[in-house]
C-alpha cells in the first residue's frame, strides 16, 4: 500500500526560524500485514505545537523528547481510526490517540501506544496577554477572561498593573522572554509560575528552562515564587479523567474550544511555520482525511 509521510527536510539552526520548506512530503510503501498486538490506523488529524521547534534542533535541549532524523518521518499527537486491528484492546472503527503519531496518512503503531478516546478553578480574575486585537477581544468576549493585553500595543507592565493592582498571584507561562519578566515583576509574595513553554526562546541557542535575566531570578527568590515545569507527559494516569472532566465542562456550556484548521498532508510545514509565528487562533490542527461519525462523538 502506498502512503504519504512528511519526513525532515532540513534543519533550521538553533537560533533559525522554521520554514515549510524544513519538511518534505513523499510516498513509501506501508506492509499490507500486521503483526501481532499491531493496529493499521487511518489518520484523521494531527497536532503542530511549539514544542516541536525543539526536535527540529540535532539536541533538543531536554530529556524527555528526542529529536527528529533528517529525511525520517516527524512524530507528534494525533488521533485516528482503526481499519485493521490485531491487538485484542482494540477492534475496527476504534478512536484512538497517541502522543508517537507519524505524519503519514495512514500508519501501522503498536497497540500499546494508544489510548481509546472517552466518549473552573476559583481564580478570581484571569487575564490573558496575545499579540493581536482579534485574540483579545476572543478572549475576553467568547472565553471567560475578564481582560486581555495585546503585547504589541502599548506598555505591558502598564496595562498588567492597571488590570492586577492587587498583583499577580499564577502564571500560566508559555512564552517566556520580556513578556515573562514583566509578568514575574508584578507576581506577589508566595505566588507560582507554572512553566508550560517559552516559545519566544525556541528559535535560540539557549538551555531549557532558558534561565531568568539575574534581576528577575532576584525577585523570584525574595518573593519565594516558585518555578515548575509543567510536563503533560508526567501525568499519564490522569488523562482519562482529564478528558472526561475537559469533556464535561464542554457540554455545560463552560469550556470553549477554539481551533484553526489546515487540511492536507502536504501542508504539515505551513501549518507548523503559522503557528510559530502566531498565525493561529486557538490549537493548530492539520485535517488529514475526514471522518463524519467522529463528529458524534
Amino acid at each position: 500500500m502506498i502512503v504519504q509521510r512528511v519526513v525532515l527536510n532540513s534543519r533550521p539552526g538553533k537560533n533559525g526560524n522554521p520554514v515549510a520548506e524544513n519538511f518534505r512530503v513523499e510516498e513509501v510503501n506501508l506492509p499490507d500485514n500486521i503483526n501481532e498486538g499491531q493496529v493499521q490506523v487511518r489518520t484523521l488529524y494531527l497536532s503542530v505545537d511549539p514544542y516541536m521547534r525543539c526536535r527540529m534542533n540535532e539536541d533538543t535541549g531536554s530529556d524527555y523528547i528526542s529529536p527528529w532524523q533528517l529525511s525520517q518521518v516527524v512524530d507528534g499527537g494525533g488521533i485516528g481510526i482503526i481499519e485493521e486491528s490485531k491487538h485484542t484492546n482494540f477492534t475496527k472503527g476504534d478512536f484512538v490517540t497517541s502522543f508517537c503519531w507519524p505524519w503519514q496518512t495512514k500508519v501501522i503503531l503498536d497497540g500499546n501506544i494508544l489510548e481509546k478516546i472517552g466518549h473552573l478553578m476559583g481564580c478570581s480574575r484571569v487575564v490573558g496577554i496575545c499579540g493581536t486585537p482579534e485574540k483579545c477581544l476572543l478572549l475576553t468576549s467568547e472565553l471567560g477572561f475578564d481582560a486581555a493585553i495585546n503585547y504589541k500595543e502599548g506598555s505591558v507592565a502598564e496595562q498588567l498593573r492597571e488590570l492586577c493592582p492587587s498583583g499577580v498571584d499564577v502564571y500560566f507561562d508559555n512564552v517566556g522572554g520580556d513578556i515573562s519578566d514583566t509578568v514575574i515583576s508584578q507576581m506577589n509574595q508566595n505566588s507560582h509560575i507554572i512553566l508550560c513553554g517559552q516559545i519566544s526562546q525556541y528559535n535560540k541557542d539557549v538551555p531549557y528552562p532558558p534561565p531568568l535575566p539575574s534581576a528577575v531570578e532576584a525577585i523570584r527568590k525574595e518573593r519565594n515564587i516558585t518555578r515548575e515545569r509543567f510536563l503533560v507527559l508526567n501525568f499519564k494516569d490522569k488523562f482519562e479523567p482529564g478528558i472526561l472532566q475537559l469533556s464535561q465542562w464542554f457540554k455545560e456550556g463552560k469550556l470553549k474550544i477554539k481551533e484553526t484548521m489546515i487540511n492536507g498532508l502536504e501542508n504539515m510545514g505551513a501549518a507548523f511555520q503559522s503557528m510559530m509565528t502566531g498565525g493561529n487562533i486557538g490549537k493548530q490542527i492539520v485535517c488529514i482525511s475526514e471522518e463524519t461519525s467522529l463528529l458524534s462523538l
